[in-house]
């Protein structure tokens, strides 16, 4: 099979495209023919090394497929059937063996890519909005990166809840997808402070909330923006990991809160992964959740997609396609 390996970490170019043989499914694991694959910033941050893996490795984590084959002791799949999984490494090939435990069965009225591009990013903006800060009905939120893949499903969740949504771009097209998406203000971080603008939108009240996923350049900012006992959900760092910070500082800013959440915590078992994803899936069978995908790339073509989505050229979700 074809299939993209690490041997080494560093840039984009350590991807290599390769042939192995296809994996056999260990008890308990279920073999899939992967026809979409989603490319994400945890993807890029093992393939630096920034968070470590044992080397080589096929990275990836995202995907959607159908079932070939079923090891000892699975139930409840059969040959054929249409899936979707995150969390298991090795999706970046032609077939990959997830747990059965992790396997979601996709709605019919559901292609591959939209399951592939929605399963990790709409697990993400559906515990950021109902459980890591639950937004109210009448809240003012920021939420950074509007135009990218959470950004875009995050907007849409707080709006259905009945919140206020300012979000941060960095061009009049990406402000153009957000607001499509129903964010009520964006600002262009290119040319304005951000933080200056919420103040400005809020006439001083500034927020309850803010969603990060920038890091580095951005969280400074972002506790500017927040009122007394604020929340920082700081959910990823696309710029860089944020600098060794004083924690008194979040006292004298007015008792703020900062948390860097990560999706495991907020699927323990299988009742709340269930519950989260069928509810996502659900809302984009439905049409009341509409998924973007920003661009696809041929397997072969995985560097430049790393290449891109560090460059922030692209928009909505990254895929892989098989």
């Amino acid at each position: 099979m074809k299939a993209i390996q690490i041997r080494s970490t560093g840039g984009p170019e350590v991807l290599e495209s390769i042939d192995l043989p296809v994996p056999t499914p260990q008890a308990g694991q279920v073999l899939v023919k992967i026809e979409a694959a989603g490319v994400n910033f945890i993807d890029t941050y093992l393939r630096e090394g920034r968070y470590p893996a044992q080397l080589p490795f096929i990275p990836g984590q995202e995907a959607s497929g159908t079932v070939a084959s079923l090891g000892s002791g699975v139930t409840g799949f059969a040959i054929g059937d249409r899936v979707a999984w995150n969390g298991t490494r090795g999706t970046y090939a032609e077939f990959a063996c997830a747990p059965a435990d992790d396997l979601l069965k996709i709605p019919d009225a559901m292609s591959f890519e939209q399951a592939a591009a929605v399963l990790l990013q709409g697990l993400t903006a559906h515990y950021l909005a109902f459980d890591t800060y639950p937004i109210r009905s009448g809240d003012t939120v920021l939420i950074h990166a509007g135009a990218g893949g959470v950004g875009l499903l995050l907007t849409q969740i707080a709006k259905h809840l009945g919140a206020t949504v300012l979000t941060t771009v960095s061009t009049q097209e990406k402000a153009q997808l957000s607001r499509t998406a129903g964010a009520d203000h964006t600002i262009l971080y290119t040319q304005t402070s951000f933080a200056d603008a919420v103040t400005s939108f809020t006439s001083g009240q500034k927020l309850p909330v803010v969603y990060d996923s920038v890091g580095k350049t951005t969280f400074e900012d972002s506790l500017r923006c927040l009122r007394p006992r604020g929340l920082l959900a700081l959910y990823g760092a696309s710029s860089g990991a944020v600098p060794p910070f004083d924690l008194i500082r979040l006292s004298t800013l007015g008792s703020l809160y900062v948390t860097r959440p990560t999706l495991k915590d907020y699927v323990q078992s299988r009742t709340e992964l269930e519950h989260r994803a069928h509810t996502i899936f659900n809302w984009v069978a439905s049409g009341d959740l509409n998924v973007r995908i920003g661009a696809r790339y041929p397997l072969d073509q995985a560097q430049q997609a790393h290449r891109d989505l560090a460059a922030r050229k692209t928009t909505g979700k990254v895929l892989l396609t098989l």
